[in-house]
């Protein structure tokens, strides 16, 4: 190494002199004659490891059902909706909030404020009040199968043995007979009710005189005479029937199947003629815009129909409207002698104006209910 102090001969303090001789030794011995490292040969920088990616943030669906189908959307459809979101949304989780009233009061709680995304309902005249109150945007009734996802038929309850020997319509009218039925300003079960009595009398299925609208309010007449509690809605009529109110009481037959699956011991009986009940949904596109969920709420609209969906309502005693699905399950429900649907009544237009306008005729068979004589 060449001597820095020879080269620089204006330092003349030998203390300086020395100060720099140290300093030579020290660069000495950080590398002698190598040339200083250039960028290229520092050692690469450690790469820094990309965290794991999480999951979106929790999805969040509001329903708003009927009573009816309560343990069916709880125990069985949410929760498998939930899981095939995730594993087709990278895992992203699904928080259900869930609302059950009698249909007729769960579209009046939508119409009137309740944020439901998705209203699966009793009847299709409570999912026009949400369309006609300008909620729901689009064509709910397009489809395959028409905006229905679930079906069932109106029957009769009865204590274990029959006891009371109830076999249709006509009976009860029985004196001395106790019936359950919800109120039809409440619940569309009570005016699937309604509507199978008044339609089998119609339809000549029992002792009225056929295709007389008269003698069928007369026939309603004398079975609403044997109510004397109208509830609010079907689920409440049959809680009150299994704490031991009443001989008998019209309602959906999955509410009855539900029942005996967790232990009841009431039977049924499926009048000669009874309705095809045809329960809808639909995306309430005012509040899914307001809450930035249509994806979602749609998604789970169509999961509905899906086999895994509808074989897990046949679960809970409701008639699948997938025809593949029906067939495997058909050998669960009984057939019915004459089952008619609304369109033979005129359809729900005209079963409304008929009956359940005001004054119109269950109205009119409410007040020939309060004359003793009957």
């Amino acid at each position: 190494m060449t001597s820095l102090v020879a080269h620089i001969p204006h330092i003349r303090s030998d203390a300086a002199r020395v100060a720099l001789l140290v300093l030579a030794g020290s660069l000495a011995a950080c590398g002698g004659d190598k040339p200083a490292a250039t960028s290229t040969d520092a050692p690469p920088a450690a790469t820094e490891a990309k965290p794991e990616a999480k999951p979106a943030a929790a999805a969040t669906l509001t329903l708003g059902a009927y009573t009816t189908p309560r343990e069916a959307y709880g125990t069985a459809i949410l929760p498998a909706f939930g899981k095939y979101w995730g594993e087709h949304h990278a895992g992203q989780k699904v928080e259900f909030k869930e609302s059950y009233l009698g249909s007729g009061a769960q579209a009046r709680a939508i119409v009137g404020g309740f944020e439901a995304d998705v209203a699966a309902l009793s009847l299709e005249p409570d999912v026009q009040k949400i369309q006609d109150a300008g909620l729901i945007k689009h064509d709910w009734k397009a489809g395959e199968n028409h905006g229905i996802i679930t079906r069932s038929i109106v029957v009769i309850g009865v204590r274990k043995g029959n006891p009371k020997k109830i076999l249709d319509w006509d009976d009860l009218t029985r004196p001395g007979l106790e019936v359950l039925t919800p109120d039809v300003r409440t619940s569309g079960g009570a005016m699937w009710n309604v509507a199978a009595a008044y339609g089998a009398a119609l339809r000549g299925k029992t002792k009225a005189k056929p295709n007389d609208p008269e003698a069928a309010l007369k026939l309603l007449g004398g079975i609403l005479h044997n109510v004397k509690i109208l509830d609010r809605g079907a689920r409440e009529s049959l809680l009150n029937f299994e704490r031991g109110v009443g001989d008998a009481i019209i309602t959906y037959e999955n509410e009855v199947l539900v029942g005996r699956s967790k232990g009841q011991d009431y039977e049924y009986v499926i009048p000669k003629s009874t309705i095809l009940i045809e329960n809808p949904a639909a995306v309430v596109d005012g509040y899914v815009e307001r809450h930035g969920n249509g994806e979602l709420a749609r998604a789970f609209l169509d999961f509905m129909w899906t086999p895994e969906a509808q074989s897990a309502f046949a679960e809970y005693g409701l008639r699948p409207v997938v025809p593949s699905v029906a067939a495997k399950v058909a050998d669960r429900f009984p057939k019915v002698d004459d089952l008619f649907t609304t369109k033979e009544l005129g359809g729900w237009p005209e079963i409304q104006r008929t009956l359940f306008d005001k004054n119109a005729g269950y109205d009119r068979a409410l007040a020939l209910s309060r004359d003793d004589k009957l």
